[in-house]
Parts: structure tokens; C-alpha cells; sequence
């Protein structure tokens, strides 16, 4: 797994990079990253799988700011990124990754 963050000096936005190996997700046929980003909507951020196995997904996110996430394998398993700036309780028993785009 792994998270990368450009920021743009043109704009006041982060470019950030989700990247899970083939077998972070225990060969799941599909992806999607849900977030304080996109009201944690499972259905709207498909990632695009990479002939590798991987998944990739890049999202433009305003700087300095806080998000919370998570990966959803195959509409069934919930799993966090590794390497998130932090996590937090999420009020269901769980941890959600968390995403800082502080510059």
C-alpha cells in the first residue's frame, strides 16, 4: 500500500496518489476508496486495477486539510492504508486511515 501527495504551486490543491499491491486486497476483483472526501460514498471511487493486480486511484484534494478513509474490498471487507498520516475510532468498534494534506 502506499499513499503519494504532490502539491501543486499553481494551486491550492494535493494530488494524491492510493496505491494497493494485489496482495494488500487478498485478490480482490474490485476496489473502491470511501471518505470524509466523497461523504463516504462506496460506490464513487472505483479504483482502476493495474495489469499487475494492483489498484490505483488519483484524487485532487484541497491542501490543509483532514480526511478520513478506507478501502472497500468487493462490497464486503473494510481495510485501512499502512501508511496514513494517522487513524482515529470510528464509532463502529473499527479504525478509519486518516489522510493530512498539510503542506
Amino acid at each position: 500500500m502506499s499513499l503519494k501527495k504532490q502539491f501543486l504551486k499553481s494551486s491550492d490543491v494535493c494530488k494524491v496518489t492510493f496505491r494497493l499491491s494485489k496482495a494488500d486486497t487478498n485478490n480482490a476483483e474490485k476496489v473502491n476508496l470511501a471518505g470524509s472526501f466523497n461523504g463516504w460514498n462506496t460506490q464513487s471511487e472505483l479504483m482502476s486495477s493495474l495489469k499487475s493486480g494492483d489498484f490505483t486511484l488519483t484524487l485532487s484534494l484541497p491542501v490543509n486539510q483532514e480526511y478520513e478513509f478506507r478501502y472497500l474490498l468487493n462490497d464486503t471487507q473494510w481495510i485501512n492504508d499502512p501508511e496514513a498520516d494517522a487513524y482515529a475510532q470510528n464509532g463502529l468498534g473499527e479504525e478509519n486511515s486518516i489522510l493530512k494534506t498539510s503542506v
